[in-house]
C-alpha cells in the first residue's frame, strides 16, 4: 500500500506525542530489521518498547500481522496489567505479555526488549555449555549474557519473578531450549547487542559442526582484554550501525514509519 498501512490501519502521526511516536517508528523498524534479517518466527516472537514518561505503558507488536507488516501506527499500547490502552481491532501474544511485562516493570534501562526464537539462537540456549568463548563476535557480549531455565510456553505470570532475577542487571540473555532476548536504552543499543548474540550463536553452530574436541576457545588473557576493550557493556558501535542498518531497511523495507 501507498502509505505503507496494513489492514486498513489509521495512521496515528500526530495523534500521539512525539515521543511516543518517535518510539514507535523506531520499534516498528526493529521488527522490519527482524524480518529482513530472517530470525522472524511467523508471528510466534516479540519487541517491545516503553513509551517515555511517568506511566509503565508500552507498545508490542499486534498479534497476527507478520514481522515485515507492522507499521508504526499498527503498534499496541499496553500497560502492565495487560490492558489496551487504544482503538485497535488486534490483541496481543499472551506470552509476550508476560516476558516484556516483567521486563519493563523491573529495569528502568530497558527501554527496549527483544525476543527471538532464530534457529541458531535456539540451538545454542539448548546447548547446556551456553554460549562459549569461541569468536570475538561471543567475547563482545559474553559478559553480559544471562540465563533463563525453560518452564514452558511463557503463559505463567508467577514466571516473571524468576525471569527478572536471572536476568538481574545484564542486558542480554539466553532463554533455555526457547531463544535469544536483548534490552536496550534505545532501539540502536537493543538491536547492536541482539545483532551480535544472533551472530555469536550462528558463528558457534557452525564451529561445533566440527565436534567440541575440535574447537579452539578464546585465551583467557584475549577474553579479559576484549571486556576491558568494551567496558563489560557488550558490543560496540551501536548507533552508527543503526543509521547503517535504517537506511537499508528504507531501501530494502519501507513504510515501517506509517
Amino acid at each position: 500500500m501507498a502509505d505503507g498501512s496494513v489492514g486498513g490501519v489509521t495512521s496515528l502521526k500526530g495523534k500521539v506525542g512525539a515521543e511516543e511516536w518517535q518510539t514507535r517508528v523506531d520499534l516498528a523498524a526493529l521488527y522490519r530489521l527482524v524480518a529482513l534479517y530472517g530470525w522472524d518466527d511467523l508471528i510466534y516472537t516479540h519487541v517491545s518498547a516503553r513509551i517515555p514518561g511517568p506511566d509503565h505503558h508500552f507498545l508490542i507488536n499486534p498479534y497476527g500481522l507478520m514481522f515485515e507488516e507492522i507499521t508504526a501506527s499498527s503498534l499496541v499500547k499496553i500497560d502492565l496489567d495487560g490492558n489496551i490502552l487504544q482503538e485497535t481491532s488486534h490483541f496481543i501474544n499472551p506470552a509476550g505479555f508476560t516476558i516484556h511485562s516483567a521486563i519493563h516493570h523491573a529495569r528502568e534501562d530497558a527501554q527496549f526488549v527483544m525476543h527471538l526464537h532464530s534457529d541458531d539462537g535456539v540451538a545454542v540456549a539448548a546447548q547446556a555449555e551456553g554460549l562459549l568463548p569461541l569468536t570475538q563476535h561471543a567475547l563482545a557480549v559474553h559478559s553480559q549474557i544471562a540465563y533463563h531455565d525453560y518452564e514452558g510456553i511463557a503463559l505463567n505470570l508467577e514466571e516473571r519473578d524468576r525471569l527478572v532475577a536471572d536476568l538481574g542487571a545484564k542486558s542480554l540473555m539466553l532463554l533455555r531450549n526457547h531463544g535469544t532476548l536483548a534490552t536496550g536504552r534505545t532501539a540502536a543499543e537493543c538491536w547492536n547487542g541482539m545483532y551480535f548474540l544472533e551472530r555469536a550463536c550462528t558463528m558457534q553452530v557452525k564451529a561445533l559442526s566440527a565436534g567440541r574436541d575440535h574447537v579452539l576457545m578464546a585465551p583467557e588473557a584475549a577474553q579479559a582484554v576484549v571486556r576491558a576493550q568494551t567496558n563489560g557493556r557488550g558490543a560496540p558501535g551501536g548507533t552508527l550501525a543503526w543509521a547503517g542498518c535504517l537506511r537499508k531497511l528504507d531501501r530494502a523495507l519501507p513504510g515501517y514509519d506509517a
